[in-house]
């Protein structure tokens, strides 16, 4: 041991050691994700046609990972050079590691054509879900007897958090495989394929090595506020740095007393309550349709959601304007919530262009379905304002705002939004952002006042969410 360079961890090992096609690893700072992907693209570096890829977002943020790989690497195999200009690492036997960026989702074709046994992406909510699996497509054998398999690692926030949540986190457990099964049509016939993946946790108190050398670094995290604070020492995926709505609830405990939370139990809309339908349209990126109801009070209610994606994030059902009109026409015919009330349509003001044709809202006005919208106040910026005036919970628990647990889209899109990096005050637009505009023409449609001060909002979180600094504040 005492000329070993580098060791795993008893969670790095784990890592390391999993079969499945997908894995990724992290979920808070501090657990050696970084060192767990270089290690891992050195697994079969003796193989002379091997050929690693390790990715960051900008070639900038590459930097502090080649700095480590130099540590690494040099002394485990001192015959291996450097080349940096090509990003490249040579091993003796002739086995390559290349690191790589992909700062625009059209850099992709960058590295089309190529080939790569080994693909780690390190911080991979950096990416969108486009540029993530595409490399699916470059992810094949450089020669016989290579392992052909992708790694990643990560902290929750970024432009890609919704959709790594919903592929690694929500759809089981850690520590548990996840398969897909697709159908392919061969020349020899239907055939079933089938991948797996995983998510496995780590945290800094999985880096005992970081925790000896440096015993303040969790003193450093637990300083962070609230929302960093959960991301990055305990790796949760319900709040994080960047995130816009960081005032977003979501306890099931709370469904039925909707106090304290802004997902709830669905429940009978009262006659005299008025109706919208929100509506933001897509073609090849999803439509957005919504319904909402508006108590006496003005409090309102997102009681369904009709969200036209395939799927695959981001990835829209190519439906004809008609198409969607006769979909919503059938949906309020069919829900009794819905059937027989008078509706108000509002949606993005962009469907009344007729500069190149038709226009969205006439297809969608004319017989048989009759689906009629006024245009929305598309303001940006007071339409986000609106949505942390009706988020914002009052002394008793109540937000302006709810959901019903029913609008799985909506509950899983609003909270991952994060603020665009050079338009810091907006939402950044690439993000699955079309429910949010949906229900922004509602919103400002019924625009409100803020109930409190910013400073006092603080006060009016749960009890069990408030810290000793956020409890006490004084006025001079």
């Amino acid at each position: 041991m005492a000329n070993c360079v580098w060791s795993p961890q008893l969670r790095q090992r784990l890592f390391q050691s999993r079969p499945e096609y997908e894995a990724l690893y992290g979920g808070a700072a501090g657990g050696g994700k970084s060192d767990a992907l270089l290690a891992e693209a050195l697994r079969q570096v003796h193989i002379p046609h091997y050929r690693g890829l390790i990715l960051r977002k900008t070639y900038p943020q590459l930097s502090e990972l080649i700095d480590r790989s130099r540590a690494i690497y040099q002394p485990a195999f001192p015959k291996a050079r450097y080349n940096a200009t090509s990003h490249c690492w040579l091993f003796p036997s002739g086995a390559k590691i290349y690191f790589g960026s992909m700062q625009h989702s059209e850099d992709k074709v960058n590295y089309q054509g190529k080939r790569y046994d080994f693909i780690a992406f390190d911080e991979l909510t950096h990416f969108t879900w486009e540029e993530y699996s595409y490399l699916f497509s470059r992810n094949r054998p450089s020669g016989p007897g290579t392992r052909v398999y992708i790694r990643a690692a990560t902290n929750p926030g970024g432009v890609g958090h919704s959709w790594v949540k919903e592929r690694f986190i929500t759809p089981a457990p850690p520590m548990t495989p996840i398969w897909s099964q697709m159908e392919v049509d061969t020349p020899q016939g239907r055939k079933s394929l089938k991948r797996s993946r995983i998510f496995v946790p780590s945290t800094v108190f999985d880096n005992q090595k970081l925790l000896e050398n440096d015993p303040g670094y969790l003193a450093n995290l637990a300083m962070l506020p609230e929302a960093e604070r959960s991301a990055l020492l305990y790796g949760s995926w319900d709040s994080f740095d960047g995130q816009v709505f960081s005032e977003w609830r979501n306890d099931p405990t709370h469904y039925q007393d909707h106090r304290w939370t802004h997902v709830i139990d669905p429940f009978p809309i009262p006659a005299h309550w008025r109706i919208y339908r929100g509506f933001d349209f897509g073609y090849s990126r999803p439509f957005a349709v919504g319904w909402f109801a508006a108590d006496p009070d003005g409090r309102l209610y997102h009681i369904r959601e009709y969200y036209g994606c395939t799927g695959t994030p981001n990835v829209g059902l190519r439906m004809h304007p008609a198409q969607i009109a006769a979909e919503i026409r059938k949906i309020e015919e069919e829900d009794p919530i819905l059937r027989g009330r008078k509706i108000i349509g509002v949606a993005d003001p962009s469907i009344f262009d007729e500069s190149r044709g038709e226009s969205v809202a006439a297809m969608m006005e004319r017989a048989p379905n009759f689906i009629y919208w006024s245009g929305g106040d598309n303001t940006r910026l007071p339409g986000k304002m609106q949505y942390h005036y009706r988020l914002a919970f009052d002394r008793s628990g109540f937000p302006m705002m709810q959901v019903f647990h029913t609008c799985r889209h909506f509950i899983r899109t609003l909270p991952a939004l994060v603020y665009d990096s050079s338009n810091v005050e907006d939402i950044d637009t690439t993000q699955e952002d079309h429910i949010y505009d949906m229900c922004r023409y509602v919103l400002m449609e019924n625009p409100i006042s803020p109930q409190e001060t910013p400073e006092s909002q603080a006060l009016l979180l749960p009890p069990e969410l408030r810290t000793e600094e956020e409890a006490h504040f004084f006025r001079l």
